[in-house]
């Protein structure tokens, strides 16, 4: 499959967005070359993951679990950090109606001595938990996290995701693109889908397009179990196209947009929900509708390194920015000399390239140049660039998939953003 980018730089974005982020580029204490200063730890380095098994977005955990685990077994393979193997700990994420499941599992990991937490899968859920992870010095890199407001929250606080300001715009390009102009929103009243609604709402409007429906205030409840009334008051508007921005709430809404008339090809998902609707959906249901997820598509290599970790893996969604998450983290702590999270905070940025060094596709090869005294440059597998001063990406790509006949999604293209 022959990969279509299409660059961009969201600045651009017909007036729709003023990004004052800066690209590859960190601030001394991130991305400064330091080693251990004695306060450094040689001990095992000991990851914790905070992935979601159970609640409304338990369909991302496989792959993201599966993106750690594959990464600590290649790490293992190749020597290990610092000569010891890595240790994993799983640890249940669930969703933000279930916040005390991730806060017991946050304790838990705390006390077996975690120095880094891949995760959470939900912004929404990382705001529960991130003073309580981050206070105790460990550094957390979460694979999924989008949230605009997310963005700097804390030096030991990392995602190898893009913010929404880079999925939102391209959504609102992917529609504005395919020809609508009046656009409606169904959007949970959660702030991950008020944060990428107002990303859509800034783009369409900055085009000359209008948001019929979605707009603050008009969210609806993340319990809402009977979509009737909000599906009829979006249809009143008379969009063109209609995007979801939700979780698990998506298989209520279809079927009733589905009764009321409305072309569910005119229909676009997000991260959150572009998802196997295949048991879920009567054939030919989705056929035609698209949607958005960050991340470069995986090539057969990766899925099929994957599917040896987990044969019953479905999708991919974030299985790349997971590995990558765990193998950064891994590189940080070679590059410091020691396994506590002070030391892998403290080069994280460097290692991703934020400074420049030697490109290097594996974590074998990183430790081979940062033996040799070289500065190296992670080349993600998820294609997310360099941390920039505010942990995040400071560039990614953003897949565009649809559905066919048997509700399953399939790559279309990928668009190149920076911030």
């Amino acid at each position: 499959m022959t990969r279509v980018t299409h660059g961009f730089r969201f600045a651009a974005l017909a007036g729709a967005l003023a990004l004052a982020l800066t690209a590859c580029s960190s601030d001394a204490e991130p991305g400064a070359s330091e080693s251990a200063d004695g306060g450094g730890s040689a001990d095992a380095l000991v990851i914790g993951s905070l992935l979601p098994q159970t609640g409304s977005l338990a369909f991302l955990g496989p792959p993201e679990i599966a993106g750690v685990n594959l990464a600590i077994k290649e790490i293992n393979e190749a020597g290990g950090v610092l000569g010891q193997d890595v240790v994993i700990e799983h640890a249940d994420s669930s969703d933000a109606d279930h916040a005390e499941v991730a806060t017991q599992s946050v304790t838990d990991l705390i006390g077996k001595d975690v120095q880094v937490i891949i995760g959470a899968a939900a912004s929404a859920v990382t705001r529960n938990v991130v003073d309580d992870i981050t206070n105790a010095e460990i550094v957390q890199i979460s694979p999924a996290n989008t949230a605009t407001d997310l963005s700097g929250k804390d030096p030991y606080y990392f995602r190898t995701a893009p913010s929404d300001l880079l999925q939102g715009a391209s959504l609102a390009n992917l529609i504005l693109n395919d020809g609508y102009s009046n656009v409606g929103a169904l959007v949970f009243n959660e702030d991950y889908g008020t944060s990428l609604r107002d990303v859509l709402k800034s783009t369409v409007e900055g085009a000359g397009g209008t948001i019929t429906y979605g707009n603050p205030g008009e969210e609806f409840d993340p319990t809402e179990q009977n979509y009737n009334t909000i599906v009829s008051n979006v249809l009143a508007t008379k969009p063109d196209a209609i995007a979801i921005i939700a979780f698990a709430q998506t298989e209520l809404i279809v079927p009733e947009l589905v009764a009321q008339g409305f072309d569910t090809s005119k229909l676009y998902f997000v991260d959150g929900n572009l998802s196997d609707y295949s048991k879920t959906f009567a054939p030919g249901t989705l056929t035609g509708a698209q949607g958005t997820l960050p991340g470069a598509y995986p090539d057969d290599d990766l899925k099929a390194r994957l599917l040896a970790v987990d044969p019953n893996l479905k999708d991919f969604s974030y299985a790349a920015e997971s590995y990558d998450a765990v193998v950064l983290a891994a590189l940080a702590a070679v590059k410091g000399g020691a396994t506590d999270g002070p030391t892998i905070q403290k080069n994280l940025a460097a290692v991703s390239g934020a400074d420049g060094g030697t490109k290097v596709k594996t974590f074998a090869e990183g430790v081979k140049e940062l033996e040799a005294g070289n500065e190296i440059a992670y080349q993600a597998l998820s294609g997310a660039g360099p941390f920039n001063d505010k942990n995040d990406p400071s560039s990614a790509f953003i897949g565009i998939y649809q559905y066919g006949e048997d509700n399953t999604y399939t790559w279309i293209k990928a668009e190149f953003g920076e911030l």
